[in-house]
């Protein structure tokens, strides 16, 4: 019963690392693609740096988690208590941090969101058409999302992009005229059908005036948070489940250890 018992350990144990295994490979590969393409909504969230950073945390828990893996298929096979003691420690650490990292964005949640509308609010009056990441992003939220500004098209006035022929930094006119001082710009991914005359022709806008309709007419920061919001069981879900795995790999490890130095001790 024991060799079967430890048997069965040793062969889950390595399935379950190698489900670990992949799971390392996709947040190695996700790591990759984020820090190669910046048009990911969750990158307008953070200051550029500090998105970086923070993407190369996740390649370097993925490169660790694949690691781990390796340690568990290894320890498995060639009955290594060492690899397997090492593979439970490094998991319990991995499985405590997801859980501190959890409960730290749980409590987090509202300052997360108010970073989320402050940072959009940033980008449209301060960063687009200066910062070309924020730029890319700015213009990916705005087509996908289908909407114009932070919270509206008016958000360009006074924005270092949508101001046509005065200083940004100067404050705007209220009163609508036929004046340029009047007139604002919005960026082309504002207008419902890119690069057509329409969108040329509607996108230069009259402060307090009336938004044409080729023109989004609603604000990008609550559809965007909405959107995210919506991912947030997806998230929820997929993190369990990684979880689940994990604490599997925990316990077939320590089956494993046990079994295998009663076997040990057995033999000898």
């Amino acid at each position: 019963m024991g060799t079967f018992c430890y048997n069965f350990s040793k062969y889950a144990l390595m399935v379950v690392s190698f489900v670990f295994l992949i799971i390392a490979i996709t947040v190695i590969a996700l790591a990759a693609w984020m820090l190669t393409d910046k048009t990911f909504l969750v990158s307008i969230a953070q200051e550029s740096n500090n998105y970086d950073a923070g993407l190369y945390i996740l390649l370097a828990a993925g490169i660790l988690m694949f690691i781990v893996a390796f340690l568990g298929c290894y320890g498995a096979f060639k009955h290594s208590r060492c690899s397997l003691i090492t593979f439970f420690v490094i998991m319990l650490v991995i499985i405590v941090a997801q859980i501190a990292s959890a409960g730290w964005l749980y409590t987090n949640c509202d300052r997360l969101d108010e970073l989320l509308r402050s940072s959009v609010s940033n980008t449209v009056k301060k960063e687009y058409g200066e910062v070309e990441c924020r730029t890319q992003i700015m213009d990916t939220i705005q087509s996908g999302l289908e909407c114009c500004g932070a919270n509206g098209p008016a958000d360009w006035a006074g924005s270092k992009y949508g101001s046509l022929s005065k200083d940004p930094s100067l404050p705007i006119s209220l009163t609508v005229s036929a004046d340029a001082d009047n007139m604002y710009k919005v960026p082309e991914s504002c207008c419902k059908e890119i690069h057509s005359s329409a969108c040329n022709e509607s996108r230069n806008l009259k402060i307090a005036g009336i938004v044409s309709p080729a023109i989004y007419n609603e604000g990008c920061t609550q559809k965007l948070v909405d959107t995210l919001k919506g991912q947030t069981s997806n998230v929820m879900i997929i993190a369990l489940l990684v979880l689940i795995v994990e604490i599997l790999g925990l316990i077939l490890a320590l089956i494993c250890c046990c079994e295998g130095g009663a076997s040990d001790r057995y033999k000898a």
